[in-house]
């Protein structure tokens, strides 16, 4: 088994980054999701009510955040080294905040503009619990990024070609793997080999993972990630393949329990 693809999306919601390698930290890989975009509560907008975030096309930089999309003027946006820190929440039902400092007014015009809509741009200076201990089997620890709720995300590249042969039966067209916007793309293993890697110790390259346990998928899975246009694909068909406890599942959720670099090639071992 090994590495195939690496990606980031440097602002919740955003288009992807492709990487040859990256450095795993404990709230995952360098650069992702540290920025959000959010309203005037404090909550992120993501591709969940807005699917056209997936036109954003940010690009982190070291210290910085380059903002970047079809019809807007670039904008750098250096990461914020002072002032009060905001409360924000990826969801509304989150009940922890984390505190979040703001990108300041030239990005909050930026992003409004972009998405025709009040918001504001915020940036993750220090990872936080956002979901309480004790409400997953295998805990994140204190420290996670604006993801939905780990800091790794892995899919394999059988899984998908399952999927696709289910779409392809229905007379549906197939997806490809944005539309899961992984972290880490996997070749080798068998097709829904992962869903028995829950609690497992992983090991990719020099780097030891946990398995924390399948991923529940929503309708961010039907949009476009090239377009932001939406459909009903493949959620009706994980609906009808994939549905088990009430959830569609696909793809595996991850937390680092070292740091250290991965590279696309690198051979991940599922150990326990």
């Amino acid at each position: 088994m090994r590495l195939s693809a690496i990606h980031t999306y440097p602002v919740k919601g955003g288009h992807r980054l492709d990487h040859d390698d990256a450095r795993v930290l404990p709230w995952g890989l360098a650069g992702d999701r540290r920025w959000m975009i959010v309203d005037a509560a404090g909550v992120g907008i993501t591709q969940r009510e807005v699917p056209g975030l997936a036109g954003l096309r940010a690009v982190a930089r070291d210290g910085a955040l380059l903002l970047r999309a079809r019809g807007r003027p670039d904008l750098d946006v250096p990461e914020p080294a002072a002032g009060e820190p905001v409360p924000v929440r990826t969801f509304r039902n989150r009940p922890h905040p984390v505190p979040a400092l703001s990108a300041g007014p030239a990005a909050d015009a930026w992003v409004g503009a972009f998405l025709g809509r009040a918001a504001r741009l915020v940036w993750l200076a220090r990872p936080s619990r956002h979901i309480p201990s004790g409400d997953r089997r295998y805990d994140t620890g204190d420290q996670v990024n604006f993801a939905d709720a780990y800091p790794l995300l892995l899919t394999t590249a059988a899984s998908l070609d399952a999927l696709n042969g289910w779409l392809a039966e229905a007379g549906e067209e197939p997806v490809p793997m944005a539309r899961f916007r992984p972290n880490l793309v996997v070749d080798g293993p068998a097709a829904w080999a992962e869903d028995s890697w829950a609690g497992r110790p992983l090991r990719l390259g020099g780097v030891r993972l946990r398995a924390a346990g399948p991923c529940e998928r929503c309708v961010v899975t039907t949009t476009d990630q090239e377009t932001g246009a939406r459909g009903k694909q493949p959620l009706r068909t994980l609906a009808r393949h994939r549905n088990i406890g009430r959830k569609l599942l696909f793809g595996l959720h991850l937390v680092p329990e070292e740091t250290g670099v991965v590279r696309i090639g690198d051979e991940l071992v599922v150990e326990g």
